[in-house]
């Protein structure tokens, strides 16, 4: 058996990031496409581009850059700091499912 846990972070009790959002920047990342992200999420692209503006302004990073459409159309890119942030929740994700599973062995032998 094992234990499952919800990682998320919150700002004054405001959801900031968490799996959803993981997942909304991974499907932007994959389709270079904020619109196709959010459909392929089943949201507007006006939701999907409110999550993306609070989370840039809570976490005080730059998350997605834009193009504007034209010959080449246009599109969307995770910058630098979005993956690298992406890095780093995965790894908090990580380390706190494996501190939990430990803590439950330990508990329910």
């Amino acid at each position: 058996m094992k234990v499952k846990s919800k990682v998320w972070i919150e700002e004054d009790g405001i959801p900031v990031f968490g799996e959803g959002r993981e997942y909304l920047l991974e499907l932007i990342d994959t389709h270079g496409s904020i619109n196709k992200a959010a459909s392929s999420l089943g949201i507007s692209y006006r939701k999907a581009w409110s999550y993306i503006k609070t989370m840039e302004e809570t976490l005080k990073i730059p998350l997605v850059e834009r193009s504007k459409g034209g010959i080449g159309g246009g599109g969307s890119r995770l910058t630098g700091e979005a993956r690298s942030f992406l890095i780093r929740f995965e790894r908090l994700c990580k380390g706190i499912d494996e501190i939990v599973n430990e803590r439950f062995k330990t508990i329910f032998k």
